[in-house]
């Protein structure tokens, strides 16, 4: 009986849930559609309460711990000394605009979100309802000795079925309890399970061959329809910007609506294999004359606020990127909508419209209604019609994605004078951040030499002119100063070795950056574990550059994460050297707080390379390097 109520309490915190998901989901409407974006945080929050109750109560109920995998709050935004707030390139007089979008970034860029949303919504009838389902076979046993015509027929059958429902209780919590942890907890990672093969089930390699793609379309399918109202905006905001001279409508709605194509953009490339760089070209800078007035195109400006107006909306304007995607708003409804909609309606309407009403028919003797497939006019082919059908849509779901990735970046990819211009800026900032690098390091090396190794070459010195003056005089004064003579130079010289190390360790030029990294993982204070598939050596400073920062991402690790494992992995794929390190720390680090983090991107991006890092709450973290093979090689990270 305590398995039955705990099904019940499940199926009821599903409800709640999906009560919690619609709220969202209403307010997308005019918070995305008409511009309110205020209205967004409050429901995601009231989410995350809903979410966080399903978490409590799931380990309350069954025993199963389901971590917190939301990333760490924005820190409030500072006030600069000129009074105003800044945030990107806007600035603003007061802080609750920065801070709710801030807030409203944090919550919509978190996959956590997501994850709760897709939960809401899926589990009233999937593991909730697995939860409740033993209670209502017991309801259906208990009822049937009371419609069945023979009662002895029905006493035998509701018999079996009270039992049956008995039985399966306990494993339907189970079951629903493991759901509630896949879906509302963190990313599963393999080093997570003793035997890696666990994670490679069977029903788990079907369920992602054959229905992850159909839920992928799905979603690829909502924000179509979800662009409809993006589109209506943008042509609203064009009108009266360009029509009724509200020019100031011109930039929100196309900049400020990008928000779309920003996340169509990073779910296509883990989704379809479709990598579609942001295509816009770089912001200018606002140049400043001689007389203090700014200068946008032909028009000079006293304020830099003024001037930064104009720039951005020249900037916007000018950019064909703009349109092109002003353009994919008013077509991806139709266009996207229907590449992501055939497979989806297939599916959706061959299990419910058609397989499904028959099976509920044939069990329970009622009538399907109006919204039930018939075949020719029969009803009995309706089961094998319906699952043919949802076969040809999951058949399809694959080659759809694929499609709708390339559909997409047709419009939202960049052009050429985008490429070369994002390049060109890339560079410069990269050539910057070389020479700032190249100069703090020579400072480095510098101070070790003059407050360390020449030091003590000058006591030692000293010491030589003590000892030749000691030597007539008194010998075994001189002979023990030769003692202390020789200790100084050892450490002297290993004083200087150790700047060398710093320089260039010895064991990456003599053995490769693989036994490099090993000899790092032998001499750290947590247990770490080499993995690689990385048989060649690379460029020195590309080796250089990886070996520093596997060391930076090990110290970290000992000493921010206080974690006691780390697994450093190294392969190289498509003239990409890719270094991931997970650890077991508390997790939490965030870029935005330290030094380190944005010491280690800095010092990657001389090369191209790029640093991902996924740290939620209670761990684990998860830094993911990519560099370039060829420090001439253009930017080819996925992260």
């Amino acid at each position: 009986m305590k398995a039955l109520a705990k099904g019940a309490g499940l199926f009821g915190l599903a409800v709640i849930g999906f009560l919690g998901s619609v709220l969202v989901i209403a307010s997308f409407a005019p918070g995305f559609g008409l511009g309110m974006v205020f209205l967004l945080p409050a429901p995601i929050l009231f989410a995350r309460k809903a979410a966080g109750l399903a978490r409590r109560y799931t380990l309350a109920w069954t025993g199963v711990s389901i971590a917190t995998p939301y990333t760490p709050a924005p820190p409030p935004p500072v006030r600069q000394p000129d009074g105003w707030y800044r945030r990107d390139r806007q600035l603003y007089r007061k802080p609750w605009l920065p801070s709710m979008m801030a807030n409203l970034d944090w919550l919509l860029g978190d996959n956590a979100t997501w994850r709760d949303l897709a939960w809401m919504l899926l589990s009233p009838f999937t593991g909730g309802l697995i939860a409740v389902l033993p209670a209502a076979l017991i309801g259906a046993g208990i009822s049937m000795p009371f419609w069945l015509d023979q009662r002895w027929a029905g006493l035998l059958a509701g018999a079996l079925t009270v039992l049956i429902g008995l039985f399966t209780a306990p494993y339907a919590v189970r079951v629903t309890a493991r759901f509630n942890k896949r879906m509302l907890g963190g990313p599963l990672l393999r080093s997570d399970v003793d035997d890696p093969r666990a994670v490679a089930h069977p029903m788990r390699e079907w369920f992602g061959r054959a229905l992850v793609p159909v839920l992928k379309l799905a979603v690829l399918f909502l924000t179509s329809i979800l662009g409809v109202l993006v589109f209506a905006a943008t042509v609203a905001g064009l009108v009266l910007g360009y029509g009724l001279g509200l020019f100031f409508l011109v930039p929100m709605v196309l900049e400020d609506l990008r928000w779309l194509a920003d996340w169509r953009r990073s779910s296509l490339a883990p989704w379809t294999g479709v990598s579609i760089p942001r295509p816009y070209r770089p912001f200018p800078e606002v140049p400043r004359s001689d007389d203090g007035l700014y200068r946008v195109g032909k028009n000079l400006y006293k304020t830099h606020r003024w001037a930064m107006f104009a720039q951005r909306a020249l900037w916007l304007t000018k950019d064909p990127a703009t349109w092109r995607e002003v353009l994919w708003r008013g077509t991806d409804p139709i266009i996207g909508g229907l590449i992501a909609g055939v497979p989806v309606l297939l599916v959706g309407y061959g299990i419910w419209g058609f397989a499904l009403p028959r099976v509920v028919q044939l069990l329970f003797d009622g009538h399907s209604g109006a919204w039930y497939g018939h075949v020719a006019g029969q009803a009995w082919p309706a089961v094998p019609v319906g699952l043919l059908l949802a076969w040809v849509g999951i058949a399809l779901a694959p080659k759809a994605l694929k499609l709708h990735g390339q559909w997409s970046k047709l419009l939202l990819g960049a052009n050429t004078d985008a490429v070369l211009a994002q390049r060109v800026e890339q560079l410069t900032v990269s050539r910057a951040e070389a020479s700032n690098a190249s100069a703090a390091e020579l400072r480095r090396i510098e101070r070790d030499l003059h407050d360390g190794t020449q030091a003590r070459l000058v006591a030692l010195g000293l010491s030589l002119a003590a000892i030749e003056r000691l030597m007539d005089t008194d010998p075994p004064a001189a002979k023990e100063l030769i003692g202390k003579t020789r200790e100084a130079a050892a450490t002297a010289l290993r004083e200087l070795r150790e700047v060398v190390r710093g320089v260039h360790p010895p064991v990456l030029a003599e053995r490769g950056l693989v036994d490099a990294v090993r000899a790092l993982a032998l001499d750290s204070p947590v247990t770490a574990r080499v993995s690689t598939t990385v048989t060649r050596r690379f460029p020195d400073p590309i080796e250089a550059a990886a070996y520093f920062a596997v060391a930076e991402a090990l110290g970290n690790a000992a000493r921010h994460a206080e974690a006691a494992n780390v697994d450093i992995s190294l392969d190289e794929t498509d003239d990409l050297l890719r270094i991931v390190v997970r650890d077991d720390g508390h997790g939490g680090a965030d870029p935005g707080r330290g030094s380190g983090l944005r010491g280690l991107a800095r010092r990657l991006g001389i090369f191209d390379g790029t640093v991902a890092i996924s740290s939620p709450p209670g761990g684990p973290t998860e830094l993911t390097m990519e560099i370039p093979c060829a420090s001439s090689l253009p930017r080819t990270s996925t992260s």
